[in-house]
């Protein structure tokens, strides 16, 4: 028997050897540079249509080096000249003075002093003493008058005026402000100064009270008019208002705070009262986020974007009747995006995925239908994951596509019916394999239901052998409202790449939770924003364990920033008897810390029991395995707040971890330091070996 053991340990050790050395530090950090994308030969890229000609322009790596490619899609001719750097390769000296920026989480008070003029040019409207004033443009602003008079600090008239259309009338909401919430950040080691900086950053976080708006319609004469905001509450916002033609209604968007009703609302400019044009529900969320409206026909009806029947589809409205005249595109996938509207020839080009059967359901496509929802054409019908660059004609498109294990190719196309008129370009990728880049592979397994599709990729080292055994790593993010695998081609993937490199087989997957896949399959985050998707990410590396036994199931790494540095430290919290070690930057770690919008969307509102189950910090005291929590002092998108607050907890509960604060920097992975903590952490905790020293690595 003690035989038997020394001959399975010596398996194991040879299996394990030359994995996480010195050689594979200094080839992990080497790769950057070997595998760029100058050595990816005749890859189109920087494709540009010119003015609104046929001509268009886009540049190539050649054996010569890099030209630039001018192409008349009429004449179909083509001219190569050697490429000039553009603006954006060209290194700008940056000031050395701090830039005071607006930081995208400030909201507007809709304070500001500004003149808006009637579409008659005879009128000016502004916002005066909290009230809404107007001027005979042209005469003196002595002679102005208010139209109303009960606006007040605490409840004011906006600066976002709408003129009618024939000028006789004014829509505007009155704004209940609210305070708002900031978050600080001490700036430790300041490049200008010695002594360290406090910043102060507007943040909602998710319960905060959020301004109210009250629409009004207002004439000329003072006439006022204020819409009962019984169907309007509780507000997460009122947007995009937007008068009729014929200035009898203002369409605007209403937002339900908790984001189950999603309405487009319709104000009548004679009676204030307001109607429903169109209503979204669901009994957890409405996608907001995804929301696509577009009037046509004079106004009279709207194209709009719902997943009411489990798929992202377009539709087709009646504004004055509010009901669906008809679902422009079904079936089993989703509408991407809407790239265009021709009215006048009742034609419509979106994207897509999903469409194509028995093929990666996320790769994307480009079509064309009626508005009719007939004849939908496929403008881009190659496999593979496809970016179609549209002259402003809308007559031609050059359709680069490829996969995460196939090279690109460029194809100039007709964007009537997608018939192929030139290919442009096939990349040579040969240099880049001799240089080391080796593709992943693109795995599928089936979910925790047995029966779902889970897509994914699986990254090898370059010098993989089968025969060895391999720690598995899973870089994750799974935050709702998107899917994160890729799928087109990559010459270098700075989240996989060199991290396989050091002797790992590295993966990502999207599991439920995530988008594109329907809404059945996302709503799975729902108030369980704890999941992640977790029972399917472990059945599909366990099936990709068992495909392939060089993947060492019993070692199962994962690491995350942001939404990821959430879910990688969830792994070892409730699932520490699969993951093994967990490496986690800049974690949403409780949901009630993070940014309103974001959250919401998927934890709901009010602020339940719900988000305290989904918080790391509740279930810091079920750590057992290896954790290391990295931290930008500067984070700007989650509030640092959020990680030493798990940090706390870990102390508290006597629990043994790594915490890595990293000064002046924001919201980050890591940058090289964290990077190279990252490498070391993984090595010694699931190869077992010591990293080499630091000096060591040139």
């Amino acid at each position: 028997m003690r035989g038997f053991v020394a001959i399975a340990l010596f398996a194991t050790a040879v299996g394990m050897s030359a994995q996480g050395t010195l050689d594979d530090y200094r080839r992990a950090y080497g790769l950057q540079e070997k595998l760029n994308a100058d050595k990816v030969m005749n890859w189109a890229r920087n494709i540009e249509w010119k003015d609104s000609s046929a001509v268009f322009t886009y540049e190539v790596m050649t054996e010569k080096g890099r030209k630039k490619v001018t192409f008349d899609a009429e004449k179909r001719s083509k001219s190569t000249e050697d490429a000039k750097q553009s603006d954006r390769q060209l290194r700008h000296q940056p000031s050395p003075f701090r830039q005071k920026q607006r930081h995208w989480m400030e909201t507007d008070d809709e304070k500001e002093q500004r003149l808006v003029e009637s579409p008659d040019g005879k009128w000016e409207a502004w916002i005066e003493g909290h009230n809404v004033v107007v001027n005979e443009k042209g005469k003196s602003y002595s002679n102005k008058r208010a139209l109303t008079h009960d606006g007040t600090i605490g409840n004011y008239y906006s600066s976002q005026i709408y003129w009618s259309p024939d000028s006789k009338r004014l829509f505007v909401c009155k704004r209940q402000p609210v305070e708002r919430r900031y978050v600080y950040y001490v700036e430790s080691s300041p490049h200008d100064q010695l002594q360290p900086v406090l910043h102060k950053q507007e943040y909602a976080k998710p319960g905060d009270q959020l301004p109210f708006y009250t629409p009004v319609i207002v004439d000329l004469n003072g006439h006022r008019l204020e819409a009962s905001t019984e169907a309007i509450k509780p507000q997460y916002w009122l947007s995009n208002f937007e008068w009729t033609e014929d200035g009898r209604e203002v369409v605007f968007d209403f937002n339900e705070r908790g984001h189950k009703h999603y309405r487009v609302m319709a104000m009548n400019a004679e009676t204030g009262k307001l109607r429903t044009v169109v209503e979204e529900q669901s009994k957890t969320f409405v996608n907001y986020s995804r929301q696509y409206r577009q009037f046509i026909n004079h106004k009279k009806q709207l194209i709009w974007m719902s997943e009411r029947d489990n798929w992202n589809h377009l539709y087709l409205y009646d504004v004055e009747k509010g009901n669906v005249i008809r679902q422009i595109t079904r079936g089993d996938w989703c509408v991407r995006q809407v790239l265009h509207v021709d009215e006048e020839k009742g034609f419509i080009i979106f994207s897509a995925s999903g469409v194509d059967k028995d093929v990666d359901p996320y790769l994307i496509k480009y079509y064309r239908i009626g508005l009719d929802g007939k004849k939908m054409t496929c403008l881009t019908p190659a496999k593979g994951n496809h970016v179609a660059h549209f002259d402003k004609q809308w007559r031609y498109l050059v359709d680069s596509y490829s996969m995460v294990d196939a090279a690109p190719v460029a194809e100039l196309r007709s964007a009537a019916d997608g018939s192929l008129i030139e290919t442009l370009e096939r990349a040579d990728i040969s240099k880049l394999t001799e240089a080391g880049w080796r593709a992943p592979e693109v795995f599928k397994a089936k979910g925790r239901d047995g029966k779902t599709d889970i897509w994914g990729i699986i990254q090898r080292p370059s010098n993989y052998d089968p025969q060895k055994r391999y720690p598995v790593i899973e870089y994750i993010y799974a935050g709702p409202g998107d899917a994160y695998t890729p799928k087109s081609f990559m010459p270098y993937n700075w989240n996989m790449t060199p991290l396989a490199e050091l002797g790992f087989i590295v993966v990502q997957l999207d599991g439920m939770g995530t988008s594109w896949r329907g809404k059945q399959f996302e709503e799975t985050c729902y108030k369980n924003l704890k999941d992640a998707g977790f029972p399917d990410r472990i059945c599909w590396i366990k099936a990709a364990c068992e495909t392939y036994p060089s993947m060492d199931s019993t070692r199962v790494g994962i690491f995350g920033a942001s939404a990821g540095g959430q879910e990688s430290t969830t792994a070892v919290l409730l699932h520490g008897d699969f993951y093994k070690a967990a490496y986690s930057s800049c974690g949403c770690h409780d949901n009630r810390m993070d940014k309103i919008w974001w959250n919401e969307q998927w934890m709901g509102y009010p602020v339940d029991s719900s988000y305290v189950e989904c918080s790391n910090v509740y279930h810091a005291s079920k750590l057992q395995r290896p954790l290391m929590l990295v931290v930008g002092e500067l984070d700007d998108n989650v509030d640092p707040a959020s990680t030493m607050q798990v940090a706390d907890a870990l102390i508290k509960a006597n629990k043994d971890f790594e915490l890595v604060v990293l000064p002046g920097v924001h919201h980050t992975m890591g940058e090289r330091y964290g990077e190279h903590k990252r490498f070391d952490f993984f090595v010694k905790h699931l190869l077992g070996v010591d990293p080499p020293q630091w000096s060591e690595i040139k």
